[in-house]
């Protein structure tokens, strides 16, 4: 298949990482309108709550209209999201917040819950799409450059906003008018594509009956656990490193650059690699080799040193930079007829993202670094996980 089918699907994977500005819109959320961690927490809540209530729906809607059509949908969905804080007068020149100002902060609310569920939806679409537009044996390399690409739009939430602030005195709102550009380019993209989508003839259309029948099947029901417990335990690492900055290393300016340089730019190095390793290298056993960098990673946080704890830090972030496009592509592998419904299944679990951190604050409300037991049993999960798609 040629290059030019999978780069507008590389864009979109890069669209998919905007609904990570859940992340650090937190403390910016926080700090503009001076409210409550809490209050500004729920900022993430609104972006990962879809992903539990719109996957399987749009799997089995999918399996009708085709994964263009979605995939053109999530775009849709999330560039409209982000012309809602535009309206509101939040795009960027000037400082816009006003402290109170609850119609802002409303808006702001509708805009991220709306760029939730267009990342759903794209999650959905994109990584079976994928399979569509790569050659043969290309699959699980692409979706890891795929996820690589995604963890550039998500480290734009991290890097942007001080970026602007400092060399052009803009406010970090300058996000959402850059976004929706970028999504608008890869709308029109998208949709003069020609895409021959791999389907089986003879193959019952998708249901909800038929999704969650799929979940009765040990296997798909623990890769689906897998990716729950995963994309909990990126998350908590996300939200907690630059915790552990401040309170446990005294990093409290710099703390977010720091953390990204840790954690988030490990994770994109090794989804660069790890698309041109997968094409010499069966995904079952890197799934091994990456969940188990994650492990060593996890164990030298508890070192008590600093050295160690941020040689963990990248280490943990080599080994997740895999472990989901591989979890999934090894997935729909297995049952490339079912691929609507898994892509549906796999995508909902990402709600992991909206449970397991609050598990993992509560414990780290006890001492910091305990809260980083709580994914790295998750992992331990995982490892067993890896083990065991080898043998099958």
């Amino acid at each position: 298949m040629s290059r030019n089918k999978t780069f507008p699907i590389f864009l979109a994977f890069l669209a998919m990482g905007f609904g990570d500005v859940v992340g650090p819109l937190v403390s910016l959320v926080k700090d503009s309108f001076e409210v409550s961690n809490f209050v500004a927490s729920l900022m993430t809540t609104s972006g990962f709550i879809m992903f539990g209530v719109l996957s399987v729906p749009m799997g089995i809607f999918q399996d009708k209209k085709g994964k263009k059509f979605i995939l053109s949908v999530g775009l849709l969905i999330a560039f409209f999201g982000l012309l809602i804080p535009i309206f509101f007068g939040m795009y960027g020149p000037e400082r816009v917040m006003i402290a109170g100002d609850h119609t802002k902060l409303y808006a702001l609310f509708v805009s991220i819950f709306m760029l939730g569920a267009g990342a759903t939806t794209l999650q959905v679409a994109g990584n079976p799409i994928m399979r569509d537009v790569s050659a043969e044996g290309r699959y699980s390399s692409n979706l890891s450059m795929g996820q690589a690409v995604k963890a550039v739009g998500s480290s734009l939430g991290f890097l942007v906003p001080p970026a602007v602030a400092v060399w052009f005195g803009l406010d970090w709102t300058i996000l959402f008018p850059m976004f929706a550009i970028l999504i608008f380019i890869t709308l029109l993209w998208v949709n003069t594509m020609k895409i021959q989508e791999k389907k089986s003839a003879d193959v019952k259309p998708a249901t909800f009956g038929s999704s969650l029948k799929l979940l009765s099947d040990p296997f798909v029901f623990l890769m689906v656990l897998g990716i729950f417990l995963y994309v909990g335990a990126e998350v908590s690492m996300s939200a907690q490193i630059p915790i552990l900055m401040d309170k446990v290393y005294d990093f409290k300016e710099f703390g977010l650059w720091l953390a990204w340089g840790l954690f988030f730019l490990p994770i994109f190095l090794g989804r660069i690699a790890g698309a041109f390793l997968l094409r010499h290298f069966k995904a079952s056993k890197f799934l091994i080799v990456s969940v188990s960098l994650s492990v060593l990673g996890m164990l030298l946080l508890f070192f008590g040193s600093q050295f160690f704890a941020f040689a963990g830090i990248v280490l943990i972030g080599l080994g997740f930079s895999n472990i989901f496009p591989l979890i999934f592509s090894i997935t729909v592998d297995a049952m490339p007829e079912r691929t609507n419904e898994l892509s549906g299944l796999m995508v909902t679990a990402i709600v992991g993202g909206a449970i397991i951190p609050p598990i993992t604050g509560a414990v780290a409300d006890i001492n910091v670094l305990l809260g980083f037991l709580v994914p790295a049993i998750c992992i331990l999960y995982i490892l067993i996980l890896a083990i065991g798609s080898l043998k099958k």
